[in-house]
């Protein structure tokens, strides 16, 4: 749009020396400066639509600038009206009318008036939700700050009584007059204070996008728009039944029980089937849903319909699994249902993520598993399955998974077209008051980085509750970003129902006691406008209290606990089972690959592309086709074979991680980048074949806990996608280790949770410090389940299948290609973990050839010897690439036939059957553990027992560095005397 002074001076439609008249005119003006110019330029886009809409002496006004008058000329009052703009009947004239000319001052003044009219509305739009009516308990603000600002007061606009009967023209980016283009001041405000500072405090004035702003303008603002009807009112108040009695009743059966029930905010469960009745309407299909442990349970029963008689099962503390895991406890559990909603009349997917205590941890798991349905679904824009996150105030606020997840929102490769925030806000973190537990105004305020609309509202009011859950589930539909509901409530209890709150919140929980629940007050409330009658009320109440007498008897039938029931994603048919639905056990067949595969992939991975390279690839492209020809592959190549080969079987490789296109090592390059158009890239794995799955590799953001919890629930969704993250360096891994702790090492044995999920962890220690050596390996194998006293099955399949996930340390290319195919390959899924090198990438010796990849081959859990020492003494055993630090030293020293060297490639499930006959081959030989980590770091304390019990007792001795704090040294000198000492341990006969 043009500034008025441009377009009364331009006037585009008129000659050109109209306009340059025009343009010195308008200049000239003496009122037309400073923030007066924008009032005006709004009035004059109005009178351009509307001549009409706009006063009449602003129509003289610009009427004449365009016909060319001059400076000062183009204003005169028309004949008997006020100065000031019409009152409404009954104001006070502040002028008599005047048929005289007015002067500039008296018209600068009239502008400043409307000027600071439209400020006011701004003030309003931008900062009303601080003094917006939000705490149901009346005793604080949500903000954290009683004050009202001054820009939300009239005096700061120089408005008094007699202001507030003018009639003022209302902007174009307001709705609050609805059909109507004026308002008095009066009853602006009035409006405004309904909209902007009832139970609905809005934050939107920081989004970017003007449209968007407009959009939440539209559904606030419009008189009328809150309004439902009769039925709305009635559903709204049965599923406040059903919130209510449900938590009223647990309490009742099981009063010493934890439950972490919703009192204070039953309006969740309303606001949650809104939200999905809304988006369901509109498209959206399936739902995951992410909570922490509050309101679980109803959400379960309530939301997602879970078959009350098994939830309350779980309560009952002598019932025993009657399917494998050890369980958890009942508000940590997810499910899966699907059903059709009966006002939409539409299918819905409803999947609630099983989550531990650690708060907010889920998000990045549910927004993973978003992704992943979109994807398999083809369902790019997201508009047929979504997340619904729920969040606790403290948490919220206090948890950095949270802004990490968000700010995955608008990444191209994590994106899942907007997620919906609700956060229950208690205004209390267990025992913290909220002044002490966030230096922000409010818990939410880390949802402005993406430009989230912020709508708190108070839980007390149902009505404006709906709305917003309106307003946020269209927002998602329409916009395809995040939202955030903020319901200000309570919690009735303490954390937990046998914890005494009063202790540190005294005050509060006096007001809460004498606070009527949220149903009292909106049965209250209908009864008295007359939309229901109290039969209508107790009618809904008995019915629910039946089913949930019913329930519970039904539920004293049951014998066990299935821990299956509480599955949050089942996989089909993935598993053979029996006609019994009992998982069959299935061999896994090799992992070779037919050689035509072998020669179309590594063909194109090494062809020149058609975009121009930098020279240094056109190198390494050059090195890549001579491996070929000699019909060797390093380790890229080696990667890129199982990847390759996947892709053309129908498998789906997803590739995530901080800088994993090019490799953190300059190794992988499988996105290429033209040197002269910016943006311009080629993957040449995804340019196998037409009938190839796709292949999604992609730099994360610099974030280890949100981006690994994300490619989780990516690999949870499908089983039919390999699905790998690698970190930067191995040890960057412990910024996630919630994820590892929670998730990967034992989500199957708590919720039957399987995964194929790969963690790549560059692990070495080549004297890069204490940062950049160590992937924590005994972090991980602490974490396994095997007993180091039993030796297990000698099937291969038994071993992984009895695993709660795969170690792995592997030194050949060719094996690394059959570990990743074996993921695929395998007829369960577990999680493997691979300590990948760094300095065995471009080792001359580290190399396969395509006969150990080819159709029969298969993955080496140990590499034994190759050749067959005559006189060996020493018999030492390594994982890693110290193997080839190894096999050097052993020719320096002239020990090849003295000193045998076995690779242990899988550490777990440990290959106790391929050990045994290793140790076999040379029975009186002293056997030594040699590795490069630490003695209290590693792979020693793990392998010490297991190999002594294979061993039968027999001593087994160490050769590492000494235990130590630090992962590594930083000293070069100290890194090579380290590896000296060692070296010595290991060869000395």
């Amino acid at each position: 749009m043009y500034a008025v002074r441009q377009s009364i001076a331009r006037s585009i439609q008129r000659r050109a020396a109209q306009a340059a008249a025009c343009k010195s005119s308008a200049a000239a003006e003496p009122f037309l400066n400073g923030s007066s110019s924008n009032y005006v330029d709004e009035m004059y886009e109005s009178w351009k639509a509307d001549p009409t809409s706009v006063h009449k002496s602003w129509q003289i006004f610009f009427s004449r600038a365009e016909a060319g008058a001059g400076p000062g000329q183009a204003h005169t009052s028309a004949p008997n009206l006020p100065l000031y703009p019409v009152f409404a009947p009954g104001a006070v004239q502040v002028s008599a009318p005047s048929t005289t000319p007015a002067s500039s001052g008296d018209i600068n003044h009239a502008i400043t008036k409307h000027h600071n009219f439209q400020r006011l509305l701004r003030s309003y739009q931008a900062s009303g939700h601080h003094i917006a009516k939000l705490d149901p308990l009346g005793i604080g603000s949500a903000d954290l700050d009683d004050t009202v600002p001054p820009t939300l007061t009239l005096e700061y606009y120089n408005f008094n009584k007699q202001d507030m009967d003018m009639e003022f023209q209302l902007p174009k980016y307001t709705f609050l007059g609805g059909n109507e283009t004026k308002l008095t001041l009066r009853e602006t405000i009035k409006r405004l204070e309904q909209t902007y500072c009832g139970s609905i405090g809005v934050e939107f004035m920081h989004i970017d996008n003007p449209s968007a702003r407009e959009y939440i303008r539209k559904w606030i603002e419009k008189p009328g728009i809150r309004n439902m009807t009769s039925e709305e009112k009635r559903i709204l108040l049965a599923r406040l039944v059903r919130s209510t009695r449900f938590e009223e009743f647990l309490a009742k059966k099981w009063p010493s029980e934890k439950r972490f029930g919703l009192e204070g905010c039953e309006v969740l469960i309303p606001a949650m089937k809104h939200i999905i009745d809304v988006a369901n309407a509109r498209g959206v299909e399936k739902f995951v849903i992410g909570m922490p442990h509050r309101g679980r349970l109803n959400v379960l029963a309530n939301v997602c319909r879970k078959e009350l008689y098994k939830l309350f099962n779980q309560f009952d503390p002598d019932m025993r699994p009657e399917d494998e895991g050890s369980g958890d406890v009942k508000y940590h559990l997810g499910m899966f249902h699907r059903r059709t909603n009966h006002l939409t009349n539409k299918e819905v997917e409803l999947s609630v993520v099983a989550n531990p205590s650690h708060l907010e941890a889920v998000n990045p798991v549910v927004c993973g598993k978003v992704r992943a349905a979109q994807f398999f679904d083809d369902d790019p824009k997201g508009q047929r399955t979504m997340a619904i996150l729920l969040h606790g105030d403290a948490a919220y606020s206090g948890q950095g998974i949270v802004y990490e997840t968000m700010h995955l929102s608008d990444l191209s490769h994590y994106t899942t077209g907007g997620t919906i925030h609700i956060v229950v806000n208690n205004q209390v973190g267990f025992t913290t008051d909220p002044r002490f537990s966030r230096s922000s105004p409010y818990c939410t305020d880390v949802a402005k980085v993406v430009s989230a609309p912020i709508m708190h509202v108070n839980a007390d009011d149902p009505e404006a509750v709906m709305h917003v859950c309106n307003i946020a589930a269209n927002w998602r539909c329409d916009w395809g970003k995040d939202v955030v509901l903020d319901l200000v409530c309570y919690r009735r209890n303490g954390h937990n129902e046998a914890d005494e709150p009063s202790f540190t919140q005294p005050l509060m929980y006096k007001r809460i006691r004498e606070t009527p629940n949220v149903l009292k007050k909106y049965s209250q409330q209908l009864l008295a406008e007359g939309s229901v009658t109290q039969k209508i009320i107790d009618d809904e109440l008995k019915d629910f209290d039946d089913i949930l007498n019913q329930a519970y008897q039904d539920s004293l039938e049951l014998k066990n606990v299935k821990l299956a029931d509480w599955l949050d994603s089942p996989w089909g048919n993935f598993f053979e089972c029996d006609e019994n639905r009992v998982p069959i056990f299935c061999e896994t067949p090799p992992t070779g690959t037919p050689e035509s595969v072998i020669n179309v992939v590594t063909e194109k991975f090494s062809e020149n592309p058609p975009i121009k390279v930098h020279p240094g690839i056109q190198r390494i492209l050059k090195a890549r086709r001579a491996m070929v020809e000699s019909r060797t592959a390093d380790w890229a190549l080696g990667e890129a074979l199982a990847f390759g080969s996947l892709l053309m079987e129908g498998y789906h490789v997803r590739l995530s991680g901080q800088d994993v296109e090019r490799g953190t090592f300059s190794h992988r390059h499988h996105v290429l980048h033209d040197q002269d158009i910016d943006g311009k890239v080629y993957n040449p794995l995804q340019n196998l074949s037409s009938s190839q799955q796709k292949y999604s590799v992609s730099n994360s953001s610099l974030s280890e806990f949100g981006v690994l919890g994300f490619e989780l629930g990516f690999s949870q969704h499908n089983p039919n996608a390999l699905v790998i993250w690698e970190a930067q360096f191995g040890d960057f891994f412990n910024t996630a280790q919630t994820i590892v702790d929670q998730f990967i090492s034992s989500g199957q044995d708590k919720w039957i949770r399987q995964s194929g999920l790969v963690m790549l962890l560059p692990h070495g220690f080549e004297g890069m410090g204490p940062e950049h050596s160590s992937a924590r390996m005994e972090r991980f194998l602490q974490m396994c389940n095997d007993d180091e006293d039993k030796i297990n099955s000698d099937l291969v399949d038994e071993q992984l299948a009895d695993a709660n996930w795969l170690i792995c340390n592997v030194t050949t290319p060719a094996n690394m290609f059959h570990v990743l195919r074996r993921q695929m390959y395998m007829k369960f899924r577990k999680p493997l973990v691979v300590f990948t090198p760094k300095s065995l990438l471009r080792h001359p010796q580290a190399r396969s050839s395509f006969d150990e990849m080819v159709s029969g081959t298969t993955f080496k859990a140990i590499i034994p010897e190759v050749s067959e020492p005559k006189n060996v003494k020493k018999s030492l055993f390594c994982t890693g690439k110290v193997y080839y630090e190894l096999v050097e030293e052993r020719e320096k020293r002239g020990l090849t036939d003295s000193v045998s060297i076995t690779r242990v490639e899988q550490l777990h499930p440990f290959p106790y059957d391929l050990m045994q006959a290793e140790l076999q081959r040379f029975p009186d030989t002293e056997i030594t553990w040699v590795q490069e980590e630490h003695k209290n770091a590693g792979a020693w304390s793990f392998i010490k027992p297991r190999l002594a019990n294979v061993a039968g007792g027999k001593k087994i001795s160490y050769a590492g560095r000494d235990p130590a704090a630090s992962a590594a040294t930083g000293n070069k000198k100290a890194h090579k005397e380290e590896i000296k000492k060692f070296m010595e341990q290991a060869f000395s006969l």
